[in-house]
């Protein structure tokens, strides 16, 4: 374990332990494609029929350190099986039994209404729209770069326009489209922005 974080007043600690976080490593690269696919898998959890609560997985590296007879998956033992066409659900499978599922959680404690299900883009109209653009003008409070648009429920070209304005802010890719990342980025920023500024 990592000695010192709470001692410095952190309320966390990194055990480089992969039973519990990802080892960290100071002075090595953040991978983007990870980032990226963190932040669109972030609202699925495993499940099991007539289990309540998401089921917890644990892994280590199955090279120097083997535990398949605790039952946990394999780091390079997974990725050995997605070499071989496996999907994800399949690899789960093959470490956790036929009965695991992947679902999708239906609302996110702390993000104000969870994605559609479907992207956003010209053409678009209603609630949700309607909301992006609410949030979108709430956030250009702080970030004046960003520019504000009509809140009218319609996705049109001011509102693409101000969507990849805010892409190319938070380093997402500049489609003027409200992805699944967008989606949540829109969400992240504007909780953050909308609290500071209860705070002031």
């Amino acid at each position: 374990m990592i000695p010192g974080y709470r001692n410095k007043g952190y309320d966390f600690t990194i055990t480089s332990s992969t039973a519990y976080d990802h080892k960290w490593m100071p002075g090595r690269n953040i991978f983007d494609s990870i980032d990226r696919i963190v932040d669109e898998l972030f609202e699925n959890y495993l499940s099991r029929p007539n289990v309540r609560q998401p089921i917890l997985t644990q892994y280590c590296d199955g090279e120097r350190v083997q535990c398949r007879d605790r039952g946990w998956m394999t780091q390079w033992g997974s990725k050995r099986l997605g070499d071989l066409g496996y999907s994800p659900i399949e690899i789960l499978r093959y470490f956790y039994g036929n009965d695991m599922y992947i679902n999708v959680a239906e609302q996110v404690s702390g993000i104000p209404s969870s994605w559609p299900g479907y992207d956003l883009n010209i053409g678009a109209s209603g609630n949700k729209v309607l909301q992006i653009q609410e949030q979108l003008n709430a956030i250009a409070q702080a970030y004046p770069a960003l520019p504000t648009i009509s809140e009218d429920g319609i996705y049109g070209q001011a509102t693409k326009n101000a969507v990849s304005k805010f892409q190319s802010i938070f380093g997402l890719p500049q489609t003027g489209i409200v992805d699944y990342p967008t989606w949540y980025k829109i969400q992240e920023i504007y909780v953050a922005v909308t609290r500071i500024a209860e705070l002031v």
